[in-house]
C-alpha cells in the first residue's frame, strides 16, 4: 500500500497535501520519521489546497489532522513548552501553504472561524492565523472532542476521513461524553466536561449546549437541568491514540 502523503489528488505527480495530513499524521503515531508529509505541507499551493477551502468535509479532517499531527511533534521535539502553555499554543509549530503557524492558529484562527479562545466562545479573534479567511471553517462543537493538545483531559487522537468525518466526529463526541458526562435525574443536574463551558458559544449557548447532550443521549429527551463543569487535568499525557 502506498503512503498516504505520496497519494496523488489532481492526477498530476504532485503530492496531495490532505492525504499529506493524514499520513503525517500515521507517520506520528507509527513514530516514524515526518520528514516528507511536513515538507509536502509546507510547500502546497493554495491551488492544491482548494478542496480544504471549498469543501467542509476536507476542511475539518484536513485541519484536525494537521492539528493532532502538529501537537504531538510538538510534545515530543520541545515538551518543556507545555509547562507554560501560553507559549506552547502560540509558538509555530507547523508550516501549511507557507504559512507558519501554532496551534491556537489552527484551532481558533481556523476551525473555529477565528474565534477567541476567551470570552467562552462568543468573542473575535483579534490576531489572524496567516491565511486567507477562505479558510476558516464555521464553528463544529464536535471538534472540541476530537482536538488533542496533550493534555490526560484530551481525547484519544483519530485520524480522519474527509468521506467519513461526521460519522467519525459523531462517533468520536459520543464516546467522549460518555465517559465524562453524568447526569443525576434527582436532582436535575449534570456534570459535563469543562470544554463545554470555555466554548459554550459554539454550542449556541447553554440551551444550545442542552441540546447538544439531548442529541448525544446524555440528558433525557425535553430534560433541562442544571449544568456543573468538571476541572480539567493538564497533566501532560503524549501519544494518547485511539486503538
Amino acid at each position: 500500500m502506498s503512503d498516504p502523503a505520496s497519494d496523488v489528488g489532481d492526477g498530476t505527480s504532485a503530492p496531495d497535501p490532505v492525504a499529506a495530513a493524514r499520513g503525517l499524521l500515521e507517520r506520528v503515531r507509527r513514530q516514524e520519521l515526518p520528514t516528507d508529509p511536513l515538507r509536502t505541507l509546507a510547500d502546497a499551493s493554495h491551488g492544491s489546497l482548494e478542496s480544504v477551502r471549498e469543501d467542509r468535509h476536507h476542511g475539518l479532517a484536513f485541519w484536525l489532522n494537521v492539528y493532532n499531527a502538529a501537537a504531538q511533534l510538538l510534545l515530543e521535539a520541545r515538551p518543556e513548552l507545555f509547562d507554560s502553555r501560553w507559549r506552547f499554543f502560540r509558538v509555530p509549530s507547523i508550516t501549511v501553504a507557507g504559512a507558519e503557524l501554532s496551534l491556537d492558529d489552527i484551532e481558533h484562527g481556523v476551525l473555529r472561524g477565528r474565534r477567541s479562545k476567551y470570552g467562552l466562545g462568543y468573542l473575535p479573534r483579534l490576531s489572524t492565523a496567516g491565511l486567507p479567511k477562505a479558510y476558516r471553517l464555521e464553528p463544529d462543537p464536535r471538534i472540541h472532542f476530537a482536538l488533542n493538545c496533550g493534555a490526560a483531559s484530551c481525547p484519544a487522537v483519530l485520524a480522519y476521513e474527509p468521506d467519513t468525518i461526521d460519522e467519525t466526529l459523531d462517533r468520536a463526541t459520543k464516546n467522549y461524553l460518555d465517559r465524562t458526562v453524568t447526569y443525576d435525574a434527582e436532582r436535575n443536574r449534570v456534570q459535563l466536561p469543562r470544554v463545554c463551558l470555555w466554548f459554550v458559544g459554539d454550542f449556541g449557548g447553554r440551551s444550545g449546549l442542552r441540546s447538544f447532550l439531548r442529541a448525544f443521549e446524555q440528558i433525557p429527551p425535553g430534560a433541562s437541568p442544571s449544568l456543573r463543569f468538571r476541572s480539567y487535568d493538564w497533566t501532560r499525557a503524549s501519544r494518547k491514540f485511539a486503538t
